[in-house]
């Protein structure tokens, strides 16, 4: 099976004039290119509802990997201070 995903292209001054309309087709699920001057510079797209279930997996993940890897001796705020340094 093949999707095809039609995506409306708008321009700028036009979005900011229909923006309740681009809203409302958010919402609805659609996604709307923002153009200026012919070139795309935004994408609207609708959110993504959360997903517990995945952010608790993605936390157990962590906390699996946490148990195998290990920073050696070394300290987080070290990292951190030699992060900052660049």
């Amino acid at each position: 099976m093949v999707w095809v995903i039609f995506v409306k292209k708008i321009g700028a001054f036009e979005a900011k004039n229909r923006l309740g309309e681009l809203l409302d087709a958010a919402e609805n699920g659609e996604e709307v290119v923002i153009t200026k001057h012919g070139r795309p510079v935004a994408k609207l797209v609708p959110v993504e509802p959360f997903d517990r279930e995945k952010a608790r997996a993605a936390a157990e993940w962590l906390k699996e990997f946490r148990k195998k890897h290990s920073l050696r001796g070394l300290k987080i705020k070290d990292l951190i201070n030699e992060g900052r340094k660049y």
